[in-house]
């Protein structure tokens, strides 16, 4: 007699239990990394990013004071903002919890890109990736809008929105491209690359001038870039670590 072996239908309870645990685990690693990691970068901010802003709202303060356009600025946002935390602890504690969730939101986009492309990740591997993504979502929007404090004159942020998305979007395509074996895909993501910094970062429209010294804004993007690579590198080291050890 004839001996066949029929496969798994894909409804089988096993299959669909071991799908419920991949996903299940999946989120774990997210939740777990991504906290972590978003918490690190809230406690080195803290440290070296707060002062800065601090700084800068304190010149931005005395600009207002001595330029009346200045002060029509800062009158105008006061009146927009439907909501602001009080100084000290509680601006403190919200500051935490965005950044933590924010932390959690890049874990979900980074592992699950990677689950989604069946890599085997490693806590090595995770930190490559990291840098990777560091990479693509900062430093790559940073050559053309670099980051600044408060009270520096800035463009429309629906415009500044608009192109950070479309340079991550394109930093991400041309660096995976740049990856593949052909010369041609090579050519085409160093293209990709440069095509956002060609067209350029939206311009500041009415730009007074900034009662923030150049040091301190230098000293601000220097040291955001800074924490923001420690985030990326403790979050693909933790989240690679955990990959390797369970199933996702």
């Amino acid at each position: 007699m004839r001996h066949t072996t029929h496969g798994t239908p894909a409804d089988f309870p096993a299959t669909e239990n071991r799908r419920v645990s991949r996903l299940r685990q999946l989120v774990i690693l997210v939740l777990c990394s991504g906290a972590l990691a978003g918490g690190v970068l809230f406690t080195i901010q803290h440290f070296t990013i707060v002062p800065l802003i601090e700084a800068a709202e304190r010149y931005e303060g005395k600009g207002d004071h001595q330029d009346d356009h200045a002060d029509h600025q800062h009158a105008n946002h006061q009146h927009n903002a439907e909501w602001k935390p009080a100084e000290g602890g509680e601006r403190t504690a919200w500051t935490g919890v965005t950044t933590v969730l924010t932390g959690i939101g890049f874990a979900a986009i980074l592992f699950g890109f990677l689950r989604l492309t069946g890599r085997n990740i490693t806590a090595r591997t995770g930190m490559v990736w990291g840098l990777a993504a560091f990479a693509c979502f900062h430093l790559a929007p940073s050559l053309s809008l670099t980051p600044v404090p408060p009270g520096t004159p800035v463009a429309d942020l629906a415009e500044r929105q608009t192109w950070w998305v479309c340079t991550v979007l394109a930093s991400i395509a041309g660096l995976t491209l740049l990856t593949g074996a052909t010369w041609q895909r090579k050519i085409a993501g160093a293209v990709l690359l440069a095509i956002p910094h060609l067209i350029g970062a939206p311009l500041v429209s009415n730009a007074g001038t900034s009662a923030v010294p150049a040091e301190l804004v230098r000293s601000f993007a220097v040291a955001s870039l800074a924490t923001l690579a420690v985030f990326w590198l403790v979050l693909g080291a933790v989240g690679g670590a955990l990959f390797s050890r369970i199933e996702c």
